[in-house]
């Protein structure tokens, strides 16, 4: 249900035959994505730096930090392009920065990607 603890919720990315598993963090932003799992989103590079897809509504940001400073391996969302971002680098401190939730081992499966590709991402059973 979309008003439930979040805390340690996992979920899986799965690109190709690559699965990768996160951890979302207990946030309105968080529970927003849940809410709309499993999507299908097309990411494409973001100045070598992260990977980006548009999400089709856009997440909560309620009660959210102004602005957030992602570290590689987490999952942030860019709420002024209503964007879901894989950061693979440290790209520093912007405002509209939701993060959200931090992958489980490497994330050279994104990072190594130099085309736009398709992920599905889907809640962890």
């Amino acid at each position: 249900t979309a008003g439930s603890n979040t805390a340690g919720a996992r979920v899986r990315i799965i690109i190709g035959k690559t699965v990768l598993t996160a951890r979302l963090r207990d946030n309105a932003t968080a529970r927003s994505l849940i809410a709309q799992l499993p999507l299908r989103l097309s990411f494409r590079d973001f100045q070598g730096q992260e990977k980006v897809a548009r999400v089709p509504r856009p997440l909560s940001m309620r009660e959210m930090p102004k602005s957030a400073d992602p570290e590689p391996r987490e999952i942030g969302y860019y709420a002024p392009t209503q964007e879901l971002v894989l950061y693979y680098t440290d790209v520093g401190r912007f405002d509209g920065i939701a993060r959200i939730g931090r992958f489980e081992g490497s994330v050279a499966a994104i990072k190594s990607r130099k085309s736009d590709f398709v992920a599905r991402i889907e809640v962890a059973r």
